[in-house]
């Protein structure tokens, strides 16, 4: 029920039990596990294509496709790529790809099932989505049904291996600027393709060491003396024997951090000769006279287009990312649920670790944070399906998608890392060893914050598209409007949820569950996430405001003056479309238990997110002082209610021991635990267990006051 404050109008919360799910009203103090319904979770964990994932997953148990960690960097390369042949024979890659070459039309099933690859090895699935998902792709997305038909066969059964030469050394992101070159010649209707400087060179491409035969290049398409910016072009670069053709050269990039079953390389290439129709024209062609046309007008745009294939990666690695967060959490809960450490509450048995509250931070506050990004991952494949299938194939759509996947990549990357190193620590030394698989996991995930996109880079991208949304222009920013804008909707908001902190302060009134409930109200949640994306934007606005019209430098310095906050603003936007994409999910579970507690994860995830900024909140008068105190003891009781059903949730992600191969996942700590258990307890039954030396003095110094109690008396 809800009250008005008479002093300020505004309506409030007033009693413990007024919002739906309130952890006081619904749970025990100490609930037990148990009656989720894992089923459902594991569909909405898995979302549409969750059978594609399941029968990828079903493959991915065949210990053939395992790695193996005691092989060095040579052996594991040659593994890995017979491994690709197991997936060829098994038709595990072809789904995305026309009918006629085998496959299925089906972009979405195909990322979907590409995901979980990982589980067996991260080297397999980079290296499969290097000669299927970047090179066969960009033959497909960039090519004519003529080059459909030349190349496509031999590239999807592996008989022609294939790298995806767009990286150079000397530009990384900016792919724009790349210093390869593609120079037209009519006397011979042929493209010379050079790298004039070792900047230009391509760098950390898979199968450029060793194993690829060709290319797909990006390279500056030049005819009749003009640029027509980035194309891309088939290459041939190896021979059958595996030597470079003539005027390519190349270098193996060596040992690296971690993918080391993947041959990664450098290529160059020195007045090499193609035939004019080995440019991939679909976007844009040149006749044999020289002639260059292009459906889009727009350079910019046609560049966009062009790049778009490395959309796949970035939907791709947002899945795997979430999936090896789980894998870790699963590791680390499991473990943390049967090791103990230290005699709190009792004298015979040690404490379970997951029942101190820290480790119940630590872990299951990531545990929401997975369980937002894999809603989130979802709702992208899902909007890269509808691009790629053509259902939604319009510039509007491929500009959502770009900017969806370029917040959640960025954020679903981060935290797995983060969490795969909190995973590690929490097991301690076990968690450092190799059998549990989570420091090699890591090492291999690191390189994803990194390539298909620099998540910096992609944040910006999305800062820029934010600032877009409000001005229309970038560069032409009408502040005022904006200002007013972010005015109207805070004070729609202010009145609606009472986020003004006097205000707060007053409904209140010292109650700290009053502030408790109002947290949990899943409207002030979105308001708060998504008052922060619009001020900040607006902030950054103004600054660039009052340079509009001035030199280039003068813009560029603003811009850069502001470009970390830019940057901060895109993450807290992602943030934003994680919880909306978790709300859906949370309204869409039908077992009434199940749903609520999944609403205090999704809780727990929206807390903490205010919680990590909440100096912003007070300092903005978004959140009262007194409210801010009684934000963090409200987690804390949170992350303590989630704590029985952690097992449960982080196992509704459904990897089973052939895909997690770790120890820690097993139940040999607990058979540890209860054999020690039961050597005390039969030892002191025994009274034959020795005496400890602080058992022995206290019992000399009760002997010796009895002593002086006697003589005294």
């Amino acid at each position: 029920m809800t009250a008005t404050d008479q002093t300020a109008g505004i309506p409030v919360i007033d009693t413990v039990d007024s919002v739906p799910g309130d952890v006081d009203q619904i749970a025990p103090e100490h609930p037990e596990a148990g009656g989720l319904d894992s089923a459902a979770l594991q569909e909405a964990l898995l979302g549409r294509w969750a059978e594609a994932r399941r029968a990828s997953r079903a493959l991915m148990k065949d210990p053939a496709l395992h790695r193996d960690p005691l092989l060095g960097m040579d052996e594991h390369r040659e593994r890995v790529l017979d491994q690709l042949r197991i997936l060829v024979d098994n038709d595990a890659i072809a789904r995305a790809f026309p009918k006629r070459f085998g496959g299925e039309d089906a972009h979405g099933a195909s990322v979907a099932a590409f995901s979980d690859i990982f589980t067996a090895d991260p080297s397999l699935q980079i290296k499969a989505g290097v000669q299927w998902g970047l090179f066969s792709s960009a033959i497909l997305h960039l090519g004519t049904e003529e080059h459909h038909a030349r190349w496509l066969p031999d590239a999807l059964s592996l008989r022609l291996p294939g790298a995806f030469a767009m990286t150079e050394i000397g530009h990384g992101s900016d792919v724009s600027s790349i210093g390869t070159t593609a120079t037209y010649d009519e006397a011979t209707e042929e493209f010379v393709v050079h790298t004039p400087f070792k900047g230009a060179w391509k760098d950390y491409l898979g199968n450029a060491a060793l194993h690829g035969r060709a290319a797909t290049v990006f390279a500056q398409l030049i005819t009749k003396g003009v640029n027509h910016g980035v194309h891309c072009f088939f290459v041939p670069i190896r021979d059958e024997a595996g030597n470079f053709l003539p005027g390519v050269g190349g270098e193996d990039d060596g040992l690296k951090g971690g993918l080391n079953g993947i041959d990664n390389g450098r290529l160059h290439f020195t007045q090499v000769r193609i035939p004019r129709t080995n440019l991939l024209n679909r976007y844009g062609d040149v006749a044999a006279d020289g002639t260059y046309s292009s459906p889009i007008a727009s350079p910019g745009r046609r560049f966009f287009t062009m790049i778009g294939t490395l959309v796949q990666g970035r939907v791709s690695l947002s899945l795997s990312a979430t999936g090896a967060s789980f894998l870790g959490l699963q590791g680390a809960i499991t473990y943390g649920n049967q090791r103990r450490q230290f005699n709190a509450s009792s004298p015979d048995r040690e404490e379970v670790l997951m029942d101190y509250q820290n480790h119940q931070r630590r872990l299951i506050d990531r545990l929401a944070r997975a369980y937002a990004d894999a809603f989130s991952s979802n709702e992208l494949l899902e909007k890269f399906d509808e691009v790629f299938s053509g259902r939604g194939d319009t510039e509007h759509h491929r500009e959502e998608l770009e900017t969806l996947a370029a917040a959640v990549k960025p954020t679903t990357t981060w935290n797995a890392l983060d969490t795969l190193q909190e995973a590690r620590e929490a097991c301690g030394g076990m968690g450092f060893m190799a059998r549990n698989r989570v420091t090699q996991m890591r090492a291999d995930l690191d390189i994803f914050v990194t390539f298909e996109g620099d998540n910096n880079v992609l944040l910006q991208l999305v800062g820029k598209r934010l600032l877009t949304d409000y001005s229309k222009e970038f560069g032409r920013l009408d502040v005022g409007a904006v200002s007013k804008y972010v005015a109207s909707q805070a004070s729609e908001a202010l009145l609606r949820v009472g986020l003004h902190k006097v205000v707060q302060s007053v409904s209140d009134r010292s109650d700290e569950r009053r502030s408790a409930n109002w947290f949990k109200d899943p409207e002030v949640q979105q308001h708060l996430l998504a008052d922060r994306v619009r001020a900040k934007t607006a902030d950054i606005a103004g600054t660039l405001q009052k340079v509009r019209g001035k030199d280039r430098a003068v813009q560029a310095a603003a811009f850069n003056s502001r470009q970390q906050e830019l940057i901060e603003v895109a993450g807290d936007h992602a943030a934003l479309l994680q919880w909306e994409a978790f709300t859906r999910v949370v309204e869409g579970i039908e077992d009434e238990h199940t749903r609520t507690v999944l609403t205090w994860l999704r809780d727990l995830f929206a807390l903490r997110t205010v919680e990590d900024d909440l100096g912003w909140y007070v300092s903005h008068g978004r959140v009262s002082s007194q409210r801010a105190r009684a934000l963090r003891g409200y987690i804390n009781r949170l992350a303590e209610r989630l704590r029985p059903f952690a097992q449960e949730l982080v196992e509704a992600y459904g990897l089973e021991p052939e895909h997690l191969r770790m120890e820690i996942t097993t139940d040999a700590e607990r058979e540890r635990q209860e054999e020690a258990h039961a050597y005390y307890a039969e030892l002191a039954a025994s009274g034959d267990a020795p005496v400890h030396e602080r058992t022995l003095r206290a019992r000399e110094k009760a002997a010796k006051r009895d002593s002086a109690r006697k003589n005294a008396g």
